[in-house]
């Protein structure tokens, strides 16, 4: 990771941003945003991760978040990443009704074959991009910049209404994962 993208202080509020190899158009399925989902929670109930904003596209997911005391946002995310990388190959592999199953498995080898850390598949970019909130004018420009995603993209009229975000708890609704509010 480079210099300019690492988290230099656990106790501040990140905007993080990660992305598919090759910007893969992988998450439009949603057994495969199901998966992440389901490993967000588990990083919120048992790796500290205190998740305050996110949002998964087609090829990335961005989050605002921190690292509980005595934890690190960086061993998160790549616990996270590792995680994930493995659980949604094998759903894309097993996965028979996938129309693009063997496209996708040939890019994610390809993505591997090219990396010296991978085996079989790769299914995310090496880096991430942990950016500090240190200001409120950071906070809120990411935080809406996130959530206004999903519309930008043409998905939903309203940010609410897009199942697969925090939007939804910001807008007083019930939301897929439980979050703390930035305030």
């Amino acid at each position: 990771m480079s210099e300019k993208y690492k988290v230099r202080d656990q106790d501040q509020l990140h905007f993080i941003t990660f992305a598919v190899s090759d910007w893969l158009d992988l998450f439009t399925r949603k057994e495969y945003r199901d998966i992440l989902v389901e490993s967000l929670q588990y990083c919120q109930q048992n790796k500290g991760l205190e998740l305050y904003a996110w949002v998964i596209m087609t090829n990335h997911i961005h989050l605002i978040g921190r690292a509980a005391q005595d934890h690190k946002l960086q061993d998160i995310i790549r616990d996270f990443k590792k995680y994930t990388s493995v659980m949604v190959c094998r759903a894309i592999e097993a996965n028979q009704k996938e129309s693009r199953r063997t496209w996708l498995l040939w890019l994610l080898a390809r993505a591997a074959r090219q990396s010296k850390k991978h085996q079989k598949y790769k299914l995310w970019q090496n880096q991430y991009h942990p950016i500090e909130l240190n200001t409120n004018k950071k906070m809120e420009q990411r935080l809406a910049y996130l959530h206004k995603n999903p519309v930008k993209a043409g998905w939903v009229e309203v940010p609410e209404d897009y199942l697969y975000s925090s939007a939804r708890n910001y807008a007083g609704k019930k939301g897929l994962l439980d979050i703390m509010f930035i305030e």
